[in-house]
């Protein structure tokens, strides 16, 4: 089966889960928009009521041209389910997220959600975390002070750039910083490790989080229950 198919496959099983009256986090990236469209047409056809809360303008947007009633998350007092892509998932359930730059919005959205579904292709899914850069969002006031110590500590960073050779920039105009590791043995400490590195606004260590995964394959799609 072709990728975006798996993927579509993946995002058109994962909208089965959203119900009427519903408070849905909708998540960012190639699967996602797949995810939206289904959910765009169940809007139109079956009169579906739900309030989306994106974790991206270009989710928001997508949304909104589709019909969906959107909030962001500060004006919401509940998450019922997100559902949200993800770059790599281990044999665990723990994933990386951040390819597409959104992931400190990602997490927001996700950790107060009640429920998390991630939907994925094939290709996504891997014994252990690693061969996909891990992304970090980071304050550029001191930024190559914390790229030479991310360096020396053997995490090879690399700062993200665009086509004209200046720093990518996520929603709050800060910059990614990928780890290109190749094998993460131990994604909890590194976690920690992380997390107390001054700079860092968020990592796309996704860990303990997510609750189903939908995969699609080339013989449909196949869900995994996480925890």
């Amino acid at each position: 089966m072709d990728k975006e198919l798996m993927k579509k496959v993946a995002g058109q099983e994962a909208v089965k889960y959203i119900e009427d009256g519903m408070t849905v986090g909708l998540g960012t990236g190639s699967t996602v928009k797949y995810l939206l469209d289904a959910l765009g047409k169940r809007v139109a056809k079956e009169g579906l009521r739900i309030i989306g809360v994106p974790t991206s303008n270009r989710s928001a947007k997508r949304a909104r041209d589709l019909g969906i009633d959107v909030k962001s998350i500060d004006d919401v007092d509940h998450i019922d389910l997100t559902i949200d892509g993800a770059d790599q998932i281990d044999e665990n359930f723990q994933g990386i997220k951040g390819g597409g730059v959104a992931h400190l919005r990602e997490k927001i959205v996700a950790i107060n959600s009640k429920k998390n579904i991630w939907v994925v292709d094939e290709t996504k899914m891997a014994k252990n975390l690693g061969s996909f850069p891990l992304p970090l969002e980071v304050t550029p006031y001191g930024s190559t002070h914390l790229f030479k110590r991310l360096d020396k500590m053997g995490y090879h960073p690399q700062f993200r750039k665009n086509a004209k050779g200046g720093h990518v920039l996520t929603h709050a105009d800060n910059y990614i910083i990928d780890l290109k590791m190749h094998y993460i043995e131990h994604p909890h400490e590194l976690e920690q490790i992380l997390n107390n590195l001054t700079g860092i606004v968020e990592h796309g260590l996704f860990l303990d989080m997510v609750n189903m995964v939908i995969v699609g394959d080339e013989n449909g799609s196949k869900t995994y229950h996480a925890r």
